[in-house]
């Protein structure tokens, strides 16, 4: 498949199951494997823990799906919390991966219903973060498969171009749409990114739900990190 091709569920279904003994799989799955902790949530630049390791940055709308991935992805279903209210969490949640990464959990946008103070805040706390952050080696934007890219996105978009963060498209709850729905949106969201400089060219289709995507996902990560089966933090 393509970096920007995907041809629905079932058929991604099959392909992860045939791929399960590649070796970046293997290496995936054992760095995710490992423990994996809630270290702080954070509210403002100064309560930002210290700069170690490899940062990895989730980034998404509210409800889009960014703590139930990064749950999927560590085997816990409760590590992650998401509040029953969009845009309610302002702070940026940091996990550690036994040493080894920093998953940050950034504060969900597009949610109309917050105050324009709390939405100002939240801007200049992810505006320092990703512009001032050296540890941050990629944000994962998380996409709803059901939608595609929204104006709201865009501004995001925007802010990691100018901020020079790497920066790849997950498109979540892919179990949601048909196969045709799915192909089509990542081809949209493929073409839209093309244009974009600090994108990477692939895109992950995933469900936390189904599992699909998970372990290419997690395999990204640890070639990212550069992790082996011998590796030490």
């Amino acid at each position: 498949m393509g970096d920007h091709e995907a041809h629905g569920s079932e058929d991604l279904n099959a392909a992860t199951a045939m791929q399960d003994d590649r070796p970046d799989i293997e290496a995936g799955r054992l760095l995710f494997a490992r423990p994996c902790r809630f270290v702080k949530g954070v509210v403002a630049v100064a309560g930002l823990p210290p700069e170690q390791g490899i940062e990895i940055a989730f980034a998404g709308r509210s409800n889009v799906g960014k703590s139930s991935l990064i749950n999927a992805l560590v085997g816990q279903k409760g590590l992650a919390r998401s509040s029953n209210t969009p845009g309610r969490t302002q702070e940026i949640n940091f996990f550690d991966l036994d040493g080894f990464l920093m998953l940050t959990d950034l504060p969900g946008y597009g949610f109309a219903q917050a105050p324009k103070d709390k939405v100002d805040a939240w801007t200049r706390l992810i505006k320092a973060y990703l512009k001032g952050r050296s540890v941050l080696r990629r944000a994962l934007l998380l996409i709803d498969a059901r939608h595609g890219i929204k104006d709201t996105d865009r501004e995001i978009l925007k802010l990691l171009d100018t901020a020079a963060v790497v920066y790849q498209a997950v498109l979540t709850k892919a179990d949601k749409v048909s196969a045709k729905h799915l192909e089509d949106v990542t081809g949209t969201v493929g073409a839209e990114l093309k244009k974009r400089p600090a994108a990477h060219p692939r895109i992950f289709v995933t469900s936390s739900e189904t599992g699909l995507g998970i372990a290419d996902l997690r395999a990204e990560l640890a070639e990212l990190v550069g992790y082996d089966k011998g590796a030490t933090p």
